[in-house]
C-alpha cells in the first residue's frame, strides 16, 4: 500500500477513527495492527522479514540491558553482524555472485564457474527499518534508551506505517517517548498535518510523476537521445527525485501528526544549499545523514584522529551510503558506488579549501555575505549534485558517462539550439512546475509557508488550498509510480 493509492485513502480514515475511539492505553496496539496491515497489504510475506527483525531486536535489547562487560559488547556485535549481514545478503549477494562469476570466467578463458543464488531480495522499506533496528541496539548498549521495553512498543517503533517504507529514520528515544501520550487536538497541529499531506501529494503526483516519463525515456536510450533531451532529463531527474522523496516525507510527517506523533524533519530546501557539505549534512535526507554521522562516522574516529583519517572516514561514509542506496528502484550496480565516491570527493575538496574560504571571508566580509555570491554558490552546488545524480539514475556507468559526454561536448551549442527547440507540452509543464516549486522553497526559506498561510486572509488561504486540490485532480498521475525510495 502506498500513500497515493485508493486503498490508502480508505485505510487512513479507518485508522484515525479507531485510534480516536480507543482508550489511550490501547492506542499503541491499534497503531501496531494498522501498521502491520499497511505493510502486509498485497505482500504478506514482507511481514515475515519485519517479524524476524522485530523479534531479534527485542530479544537482543533485553539481553544487552541485562548483560555486563564484554558480554554486552558481544551481544551488540552479534546484533550488528546479523542485521547488517541480512541487509547485505538480500540486497547484494546475487549481484556480487554474478560479478565474481564474470571476473573468474574472464580470467579462466571461458570457464563455466557458477555460484549459487539466493533468488530473493529485500522487501520495500527493509533498509529503513534495519537501520532503525541497528540504532536501537546501539542506543540500548549506550544506555540512551532502556532495553527492557514493552514488546509492542519496539514492534511499533520499527513498523509505524507512515515511516516504514521510506523513513524518516527515527531514533528510539525520541519515538518511544511519544507513545502513550494523547493525540494532539489543537487545530493548528491538524491544519499543519493536512498542509503537509497536501503539499507532499502535490510534489509526488503533480511534479515528480509528470517529470518521470521523459526522464525514464531518455535515460533508457542514452546513446541515441539528443543532447538537449539528455540535459533536460538530467535537470528533471534532480527535481523528480527530490519531489518524490520529500513528498513522501511530507506525507509521512503529516499523517504521523494526525496520530499525535512527531517525526523528524528530513528535508530542508536542499537545492538552496551553498555547499555540498551543507546539502548532505543539513538539508538532504537529514535522518540518514545524522544516522551515518552518529553510528558510522563518529565511531570510526570522525575528525578526531587527524586529517588523513578524517578524509578516509568521510569517503567510507559516502561509499557505504552508495551501497545503501543500491536497490530495486534502479537496480544494484556499480553506479551507486561511483555516485557515493563522487559525493565523497566533493567533501574532500570542501575540507581542503575550507581554510582558504575562511580567510577570504574574513578579508572581504561584505562580499562573503552578499546575495550574488550566495546565488553563485547555490548554483554551483546544485550542478555538482546534478552531475552525481546522473550516475544515481543511469543503468550503467557507461550510460552515465554517455549522458555527461554528450551534454559536455555540445554544451556551447546548446543555448542556441534551445532557442529554436520544439518543446512539447510535457516539457513546458515540467518547467512551470519546477518554477512553482522553487518559488515556494525561496519563500519558505525566508519565512515558513505555514506562518505565511496563517497570516493570510481567509479567502487567499482557502483559494490556495482549492488551487492545490484542483491541480491534484487535473494533473496528478495517481498510482503512476511507487515512491522511489521505497525500493532502496
Amino acid at each position: 500500500m502506498v500513500f497515493t493509492s485508493l486503498e490508502f485513502f480508505v485505510f487512513l480514515p479507518l485508522a484515525l477513527i479507531g485510534f480516536a475511539l480507543l482508550p489511550a492505553r490501547w492506542r499503541w496496539a491499534w497503531l501496531l495492527l494498522a501498521s502491520w496491515g499497511f505493510y502486509g497489504a498485497g505482500h504478506p510475506t514482507w511481514l515475515v522479514y519485519l517479524g524476524g527483525v522485530t523479534i531479534a531486536v527485542y530479544a537482543l535489547g533485553w539481553a544487552i540491558e541485562r548483560a555486563a562487560g564484554g558480554r554486552r559488547v558481544a551481544l551488540l556485535t552479534a546484533g550488528i553482524v546479523s542485521l547488517a549481514g541480512a541487509l547485505i545478503a538480500f540486497k547484494f549477494y546475487d549481484f556480487a555472485a554474478g560479478e565474481i562469476e564474470r571476473l573468474l570466467r574472464a580470467n579462466l578463458a571461458g570457464g563455466d564457474f557458477v555460484l549459487p543464488r539466493l533468488g530473493i531480495g529485500a522487501p520495500a522499506g527493509f533498509s529503513f527499518y534495519v537501520f532503525s533496528a541497528l540504532s536501537y541496539l546501539v542506543d540500548v548498549h549506550a544506555r540512551r534508551v532502556p532495553g527492557k521495553q514493552r514488546a509492542g512498543d519496539v514492534a511499533l517503533y520499527l513498523a509505524f506505517f507512515p515511516k516504514i517504507l521510506a523513513g524518516p529514520i527515527e531514533r528510539a528515544p525520541t519515538f518511544l517517548s511519544q507513545l502513550g501520550s494523547r493525540v494532539a487536538r489543537d487545530p493548528a497541529t491538524i491544519v499543519l498535518a493536512l498542509q503537509l499531506v497536501g503539499w507532499g501529494l502535490f510534489k509526488k503526483v503533480v511534479i515528480a510523476d509528470n517529470l518521470a516519463p521523459l526522464v525514464d525515456h531518455n535515460f533508457a536510450i542514452a546513446a541515441f537521445a539528443p543532447p538537449i533531451e539528455l540535459l533536460i532529463s538530467a535537470y528533471f531527474f534532480a527535481f523528480q527525485i527530490y519531489c518524490d522523496f520529500s513528498g513522501y516525507t511530507d506525507i509521512a510527517i503529516g499523517v504521523a501528526l494526525l496520530f499525535g506523533i512527531r517525526l523528524m524533519e528530513n528535508f530542508r530546501r536542499p537545492y538552496l544549499s551553498l555547499s555540498t557539505a551543507e546539502f548532505w549534512g543539513q538539508r538532504w535526507h537529514i535522518s540518514l545523514g545524522r544516522w551515518f554521522r552518529d553510528y558510522l562516522y563518529i565511531p570510526l574516529g570522525g575528525s578526531r584522529a587527524g586529517l588523513p583519517r578524517q578524509y578516509a572516514n568521510t569517503m567510507v561514509v559516502f561509499l557505504v551510503s552508495g551501497l545503501w542506496h543500491a536497490g530495486l528502484g534502479y537496480g544494484v550496480g556499480w553506479t551507486f558506488i561511483v555516485w557515493g565516491a563522487i559525493n565523497g570527493f566533493y567533501q574532500w575538496i570542501g575540507l581542503a579549501t575550507r581554510p582558504l574560504w575562511r580567510r577570504l571571508g574574513e578579508a572581504w566580509p561584505r562580499i562573503a555575505r552578499s546575495v550574488p555570491l550566495a546565488v553563485l554558490r547555490a548554483l554551483l552546488t546544485f550542478h555538482l549534485i546534478l552531475i552525481a545524480w546522473v550516475f544515481f539514475r543511469a543503468k550503467t556507468i557507461g550510460d552515465a558517462v554517455t549522458v555527461l559526454r554528450k551534454i559536455g561536448t555540445n554544451l556551447l551549442d546548446l543555448p542556441s539550439r534551445l532557442a529554436s527547440y520544439p518543446f512539447t507540452t510535457d516539457h513546458l509543464f515540467g518547467f512551470v512546475m519546477i518554477a512553482v516549486l522553487m518559488a515556494v522553497e525561496l519563500l519558505d526559506e525566508r519565512r515558513p509557508i505555514g506562518q505565511r498561510l496563517a497570516a493570510a486572509p481567509v479567502a487567499v488561504r482557502w483559494g490556495l488550498y482549492y488551487l492545490v486540490l484542483l491541480a491534484l485532480l487535473l494533473f496528478g498521475r495517481w498510482q503512476a509510480k511507487e515512491f522511489i525510495y521505497m525500493q532502496f
